[in-house]
């Protein structure tokens, strides 16, 4: 049985049922939790910490010296930039490196990565569109197909596409010019490319890890556009727990700001930024739960090594490829672990790290 109300609702001059209106203003919080804000808001704040010029990018003073000499005699020329392969561990700033490049040289960029040009077609949409000058940004490209990889070949040399049509004894060969362009390339393995593209590009550089100093002023400079104080000694605090990665600062000092602004007046000082980090469990070294779990197994459970790979995944729950491309490399280079032909051995500096007494024995000694 349906209920009429007998309400009858307000119209307006015309007859037609009166709208309510909405509130003129909205209340902070309401515009806060509204998803697009909070995405927009989230994107400006990324955009905004990136650099944009060389001027503003902190670190790799060799690299920028290099690219800086490039891109001055490219435009006294009047030509493209060479193509270039930037390789190094990740989070180093290689994405933002084209960036920049786009800028400095005047030109738009494209951004995409390996994984993503599955298909001829993805590769040359790309290519086709392309605008003279314009810079083609490829995120992980050793990861390359090599029917896409192929393709690649004329367009860096010759700017050039071959497109065949057809099938079986009709097909036949087109080649379509393409604008000048460059190629940047990135990847965290080098070895993995072929010799054929890896030797196509002009420049191949490497990105280094940054020093201390300059994670601090990376941390000052990310804390200015976050609208977030912070001290001297608490941007070196939150750059020695960094590894040397510009993108762990970032997103060390976002943690931090969280704990300042929660517990604390809102500023981050070397004592805030200490207190945070020790709760995200981030020690003064940068190690993490895991990285400590990895080398307490090491000296715990196998007086230090030498122990297998497997054995190592197996006693802390990782995978094998996770501990060899993402714990190992740091605790290698801090001096933590070491790679004997026999297996893993943990180093007298991990035992002073860990609060452990080093044994007294020949195999600690030659390390």
């Amino acid at each position: 049985m349906a209920i009429i109300s007998s309400k009858k609702q307000p119209q307006e001059p015309n007859g037609q049922p009166k709208q309510p209106q909405e509130s003129a203003k909205a209340s902070p919080k309401e515009n806060v939790l509204q998803p697009e804000a909070a995405i927009d808001e989230q994107g400006k704040q990324e955009e905004s910490i990136r650099p944009q010029r060389f001027a503003d990018y902190i670190g790799q003073k060799d690299l920028k010296d290099v690219l800086d000499i490039a891109i001055k005699a490219a435009k006294s020329r009047g030509e493209v930039l060479d193509h270039l392969l930037l390789y190094g561990p990740p989070g180093l700033g290689k994405t933002t490196m084209a960036m920049i490049l786009a800028s400095e040289m005047g030109v738009n960029y494209k951004i995409t990565s390996a994984p993503a040009l599955e298909r001829p077609r993805d590769i040359v949409g790309l290519l086709v569109n392309l605008k003279p000058g314009d810079i083609l940004f490829v995120d992980e490209i050793h990861r390359l197909s090599r029917m896409t990889e192929e393709i690649l070949y004329p367009a860096m040399e010759d700017y050039r596409l071959d497109i065949t049509i057809g099938k079986g004894s009709s097909a036949r060969t087109r080649s379509l010019p393409l604008s000048k362009f460059t190629l940047v390339g990135a990847t965290t393995r080098v070895g993995a490319l072929t010799s054929p593209l890896r030797d196509r590009f002009g420049l191949v550089q490497k990105l280094r890890f940054y020093e201390v100093d300059e994670l601090s002023q990376i941390v000052s400079r990310s804390a200015q556009f976050l609208q977030t104080p912070v001290t001297e000694d608490g941007a070196v605090e939150i750059a020695k727990r960094s590894r040397g990665t510009p993108r762990i600062a970032n997103r060390l000092l976002k943690r931090v700001r969280d704990y300042a602004e929660v517990k604390s007046s809102g500023e981050i000082t070397e004592s805030i930024a200490a207190e945070a980090l020790q709760l995200f469990q981030v020690d003064p070294r940068g190690l993490d739960w895991t990285d400590r779990q990895m080398l307490n197994v090491i000296i715990e459970q196998f007086n230090g090594g030498p122990v297998g790979l497997e054995t190592i995944a197996a006693a802390t729950g990782e995978d094998t490829q996770t501990i060899e491309e993402v714990y190992e490399p740091y605790l290698m280079q801090i001096g933590y672990l070491s790679r004997t032909p026999r297996g893993r051995v943990a180093t007298k500096a991990a035992y002073k790290h860990l609060g452990f007494k080093p044994p007294n024995n020949e195999q600690l000694s030659l390390l």
